[in-house]
């Protein structure tokens, strides 16, 4: 039997994007163990069957001996383990496991590139000296003699190999964590009333919150007949986040709904005629992936992540990121054109049933684990 070990800074995010491996990991007789902050969701990894090894990774990140805790954690665990394959997932888990993995000798490592992040976002001189910082940890990372890094979108594997961070052969790429088409039915577009549009996020910034609300605020003075919807919670721990006082002032005004957090998105998209995600930059968001399986339109940003899980002007359509007007442009385009909305819909679904449905995700993973496992000539 062998043991598998992933490695992630939430057990929520686990549950929500990579149990059904771990699912299929147990079925074909792994011995699972998670490393993961604790959580509500620890229950359900150990309902899996799957053992929890709690890790003290810090939201923020911003105190060195906090950061250097974690590490020693990671070292302790895997010496203790000896795990024959480590998964690791988000970016902490890659660079501090990755670190940890060579250290302590692990045989093989997965590392799963899901976004790189703010750091490779902004643009400030102090950004730009982190986003080197931050390079040079990946190489680090990356470093093992029997590697494979997962990348959901190919802006993120290009940057890092023109970053030196790995080679071509270390490159695998999968379009993001799949979706479970039968918890995600196509149900038909609501007919009365006005269009609903709903974007389902945690409510950051460089999600595009502030867009979303303002496309509100121009289609509202344009007389455009639409429900504007924002499901999510605001994330404290993220210096991103909006704030309560925006939420409140947002409620005040009334130019949008804000249900909060929801556990049913394939409920909430049932109930829309378009999905909307004008976000920064992402790996490769499971909102647009799970709008697919929905068999709906997306309105989405023309960035890494996003533009990659739409096929554009055939299953959504595509806007520049912080550019409001061009969102409610969208918005009203397929607000007024149900037939293209239909049509959006159907070739979505498609697209969910070709590429993102979890069983082929699951069987690509399962077939690099073995991979690793087997092929001595890996490096």
């Amino acid at each position: 039997m062998k043991t598998l070990l992933f490695v992630v800074n939430s057990p929520e995010f686990f549950v929500s994007h990579r149990m059904v491996i771990a699912r299929e990991a147990v079925k074909q007789g792994y011995s699972v163990h998670v490393a993961s902050a604790n959580g509500n969701a620890v229950a359900d990894i150990k309902a899996l069957g799957c053992e929890h090894h709690p890790v003290d990774f810090a939201r923020s990140g911003q105190n060195p001996l906090t950061e250097l805790k974690a590490l020693r954690q990671l070292i302790r665990l895997f010496r203790t383990l000896t795990p024959d394959l480590v998964h690791l997932i988000t970016i902490k888990p890659v660079l501090y496991g990755g670190f940890a993995a060579r250290m302590s000798r692990v045989p093989a490592v997965v590392a799963a590139v899901s976004g790189l992040g703010t750091v490779f976002l902004a643009e400030s001189g102090i950004a730009r000296l982190r986003r080197v910082l931050v390079q040079g940890l990946y190489r680090l990372a990356f470093s093992h003699s029997r590697l494979a890094v997962i990348f959901q979108n190919p802006d993120d594997r290009d940057m890092l190999l023109h970053a030196g961070a790995l080679s071509r052969g270390q490159v695998r790429m999968i379009r993001g964590s799949g979706v479970e088409l039968e918890a995600y039915p196509v149900r038909p577009e609501p007919k009365k009333g006005k269009a609903v549009v709903v974007m389902a996020s945690r409510l950051l910034r460089d999600k595009g919150v502030l867009e979303f609300v303002e496309a509100a605020r121009i289609l509202n003075a344009r007389g455009v007949p639409v429900v504007m919807r924002l499901v999510g919670d605001p994330d404290p721990g993220n210096p991103s986040s909006v704030t309560s006082e925006q939420l409140e002032s947002w409620r005040e005004e009334g130019i949008i709904q804000l249900p909060g957090f929801s556990s049913d998105i394939a409920e909430e998209y049932g109930k829309s005629n378009i999905v909307c995600l004008p976000s920064y930059r992402e790996g490769l968001p499971k909102a647009l992936v799970e709008a697919a399986a929905c068999g709906r339109a997306v309105v989405t940003t023309d960035v890494p992540g996003c533009r990659d899980a739409i096929e554009a002007n055939k299953t959504g359509l595509l806007v520049p990121a912080k550019d409001a007007v061009a969102l409610a442009d969208a918005i009203q385009q397929l607000v007024e054109n149900p037939e293209m909305r239909a049509g959006f819909g159907l070739e979505a679904r498609k697209l969910a049933e070709r590429v993102f449905a979890s069983d082929i995700i699951v069987a690509r993973h399962m077939e690099i684990y073995r991979e690793l496992l087997t092929d001595s000539r890996l490096g």
